[in-house]
């Protein structure tokens, strides 16, 4: 179920020098918030909590999960030169699970490395804040990956809807109507933060079942049915 050749050509495509620039870009700007906020107010724990959950997971993960999610099937879709892919002896499953890996590995490195490394600047990992926030980067990593990676697949305007889920559905309206919160995978990834951190500086308004449930079902979900639709894109390519 994963093609080394496919994933190197993913990878490629993801780590180009443009689109390193963009990935590199918001988990720089963390590391910088980090030392300034560090050197203007000292070791705080509730100021650590506040950047890691504010910008880090609420921000950063979200939008490097667009960019890899999207950018690891749907500039192949738009420009056509995913026929040559499937024109290969590859079963389709094979080429959504190997990209949604590489997704889920470049989400990982440009947003869980850098929040574990701004919560040791912020506060030295103080009441476990720092390893809570980069388990929930890892969780929504791959939740994120897997959705976008669907909305690659299934749409041109991936980036698009990718960005008005993260940045309006979470951030806008979970912040505005309670219910918006229990569809948040910022918010299902905050239960697993909360079962790691020491205290109740994280907190979500899911439960850690419903949420691990919810995150799961979430990305077997969308990758079963990306798989699905690039089946259908190759029927349709063959009549």
């Amino acid at each position: 179920m994963y093609d080394p050749t496919v994933a190197r050509l993913t990878y490629r495509a993801l780590l180009g020098r443009r689109r390193a620039l963009i990935l590199g870009a918001l988990p720089l700007l963390l590391i910088v918030i980090s030392v300034v906020v560090r050197a203007l107010t000292g070791a705080d724990d509730q100021t650590a909590s506040n950047v890691l959950g504010g910008f880090a997971l609420a921000t950063m993960v979200p939008i490097v999960g667009v960019i890899a999610g999207t950018g690891a099937i749907g500039p192949e879709i738009d420009d056509g030169s995913v026929v040559y892919l499937l024109s290969k002896p590859l079963k389709r499953p094979t080429i959504i699970l190997t990209k949604l890996i590489v997704a889920i590995a470049v989400t990982m490195v440009f947003s869980a490395v850098p929040t574990l490394v701004a919560g040791l600047i912020l506060n030295g990992n103080g009441q476990q804040i720092a390893v809570a926030y980069t388990v929930a980067a890892l969780v929504a990593s791959i939740a994120y990956s897997a959705l976008f990676l669907l909305l690659g697949t299934v749409s041109r305007h991936a980036v698009v809807f990718g960005l008005v889920y993260a940045l309006v559905w979470e951030a806008l309206f979970g912040s505005l109507v309670p219910g918006a919160r229990t569809l948040s995978i910022q918010q299902w990834s905050l239960a697993v933060a909360h079962r790691v951190a020491e205290g109740d500086l994280v907190t979500s308004d899911v439960g850690l079942t419903t949420a691990t449930v919810l995150l799961a079902a979430v990305t077997v979900l969308a990758t079963w049915y990306a798989g699905q639709k690039l089946r259908s894109l190759t029927l349709a390519g063959e009549e």
